[in-house]
């Protein structure tokens, strides 16, 4: 990948995106992962203004100080760039209380993983109405649109995504490009939803590097039993994400009434 090339087309996109919709810049939800920090490293490119916002939920000290390294650095080479902080923890303790009582379970662990992502959009919603800023997506091509690994209206709820046609190994390429912490570099991704330590590949089972591999076998057209050993594996843990999450990744459906019945 011509990685000098794909980053400033991507900035000159973005300037001109949100120029032409009349908005003063962008609002970035920085985790202390490499998405976050290569998508809001890009809005700041844009000299355009780029509000960086951490929202902790009882999150790992080790995520958010790598979020601080980012903003700090960020600011240092950007005056284009600010930051805000909202701690939601009070907020998802809260909205704990108020909903029904029921016994603990992986659908209870995964619909509260879900609130928090839930929680942080409406939160930079909020900032991007009060500055006139766009919301910047974070998602990269397998997440959003092979195994569908984000949050429906949650991290998945914003304006436009700079880099869903980049998949993870073409992020961490603009990641070092554009002097990405090389502690956010070298971290394993993780959604940061379960409050433990749990990464991308524990709950997915595969890697990123194998899963765009899988994706690549899809596109193809190759099937399962193309595959043996760990490749079948892979490639089927794909196929199950892909097929089960394609509800994320097409238009919400919508029930056409002809005027005919109408009348």
């Amino acid at each position: 990948m011509n990685t000098p090339k794909v980053t400033k087309h991507i900035v000159k996109w973005l300037k001109e995106y949100a120029e032409n919709a009349g908005v003063k810049g962008f609002v970035v939800g920085v985790s202390g992962g490499i998405d976050s920090a290569v998508t809001s490293s890009l809005c700041a490119e844009t000299g355009l203004p780029t509000l960086c916002v951490e929202l902790p939920i009882h999150q790992a000290e080790s995520q958010v100080n790598r979020a601080n390294e980012h903003i700090k650095q960020l600011r240092d080479r950007f005056s284009n760039v600010s930051e805000a902080e909202v701690n939601l923890t009070s907020t998802f303790e809260d909205f704990k209380t108020v909903v029904p009582k029921v016994e603990t379970s992986s659908k209870v662990d995964l619909a509260l993983a879900n609130t928090r992502a839930r929680l942080r959009m409406t939160t930079l919603y909020y900032f991007a109405g009060l500055h006139g800023l766009l919301v910047a997506g974070t998602g990269n091509k397998v997440e959003d649109f092979g195994v569908g690994f984000y949050t429906k209206y949650g991290d998945g709820g914003v304006d436009l995504s700079p880099i869903a046609d980049l998949v993870k190994s073409e992020v961490y390429a603009l990641g070092e490009y554009l002097q990405v912490p090389e502690s956010i570099q070298k971290a394993q991704p993780t959604d940061g939803l379960f409050g433990d330590s749990r990464t991308d590949e524990d709950q997915i089972g595969a890697s990123y590097d194998e899963l765009e591999w899988a994706m690549k076998m899809q596109d193809e057209g190759k099937s399962a039993n193309d595959f043996e050993g760990r490749e079948k594996e892979v490639f089927t843990i794909y196929i199950r994400l892909n097929t089960i999450n394609q509800h994320k990744m097409v238009p919400i459906p919508v029930c056409e009434i002809s005027k005919e019945m109408k009348q």
